[in-house]
């Protein structure tokens, strides 16, 4: 263990992931609340990987550390409810690319207020000046931990 972190302290990690769940839940309950209760968390790490122009489902995969056949699966369940489509990828005939459709924009809208709802939450209760200072460490931390930045 170490000497920085006493014993009943919780590690860096753990806390980024209690805070990063609860996120999650108020936009999945805000999305539900909407009408988008089909959603899921898995769906949602998917969906939210899902470029401008749109993303292979291989790239989704690795971005979400799960299988090739569970982004595929994933995505046939939000192209069936409408979220993604799948189009031609203008860079490869054999390759498909998954886009978000119409359903997922709106979905996506939903989810943008819940989030900023949420922050305006932890920066009422922490304060805008270690609101800003977790923004910045974190994204700082985000260049040796996240290789998609």
């Amino acid at each position: 263990m170490s000497e920085d972190l006493r014993e009943d302290e919780v590690n860096l990690g753990v806390l980024c992931f209690i805070a990063h769940r609860a996120m999650e839940a108020r936009v999945l309950q805000a999305l539900a609340a909407a009408g988008y209760d089909d959603l899921t968390s898995a769906q949602g790490r998917v969906f939210a990987r899902i470029g401008p122009q749109g993303t292979r489902v291989t790239d989704l995969a690795e971005q979400a550390q799960i299988t090739k056949q569970t982004a595929g699966f994933l995505v046939d369940q939000l192209e069936r409810a409408g979220y993604v489509r799948r189009v031609p990828d203008p860079t490869d005939a054999r390759a498909r690319l998954v886009q978000i459709a119409a359903r997922g924009k709106a979905a996506v809208e939903v989810a943008r207020v819940a989030e900023a709802e949420t922050e305006a939450e932890w920066t009422r209760h922490l304060g805008k000046q270690s609101t800003n200072q977790l923004r910045r460490a974190l994204t700082r931390l985000r260049e040796i931990t996240d290789p998609y930045r």
